[in-house]
């Protein structure tokens, strides 16, 4: 099963999306705190956060309770600033995709903690500041789950 990891995700509708993109995909979703929203089930449901009972949805204190959880996963970083571009990377039915938050990426001392190979980055026009973050998410989550054959999907 794919791990989606959202370092301290500010915007709900977009983490909101990402639940639903992993429901449909059978991905797990792990969100790293500080989130800039609450989880109680009004605010979900104004957000479009409802779909987490259809999917697993993991909350952390931080970045360390994570990659404990993960327990030496292999752990994809997606940034701008990667060196190989996501598609040509290979992945596994069980690695994990690490993405910053909307506002201020990816701290610097995380993605110090990965080699430049397992950094990626998806393709934009050069003066693009950066694509929105479910849409990288649902761009990298459905590459690496073709090259795993969409295992899990009901209609291959």
């Amino acid at each position: 099963m794919l791990q989606i990891i959202l370092f301290a995700p500010q915007i709900p509708p977009n983490t909101g999306n990402i639940i639903r993109l992993c429901a449909n995909s059978n991905a797990r979703l792990h969100l790293i705190k500080p989130l800039g929203f609450s989880l109680d089930e009004k605010s979900c449901r104004r957000a479009g956060l409802d779909y987490k009972s259809l999917t697993e949805v993991f909350v952390h204190e931080n970045w360390q309770e994570c990659q404990k959880m993960l327990n030496n996963q292999k752990i994809w970083v997606i940034t701008k600033f990667g060196k190989k571009r996501y598609d040509h990377a290979k992945f596994s039915k069980r690695d994990a995709l690490l993405f910053g938050s909307e506002i201020s990426g990816l701290p610097e001392s995380i993605k110090n903690e990965f080699n430049e190979t397992e950094q990626l980055y998806l393709p934009m026009q050069s003066k693009s500041r950066s694509l929105n973050l479910s849409n990288s998410v649902a761009i990298c989550l459905y590459e690496a789950w073709r090259q795993n054959n969409f295992v899990g999907s009901e209609f291959i």
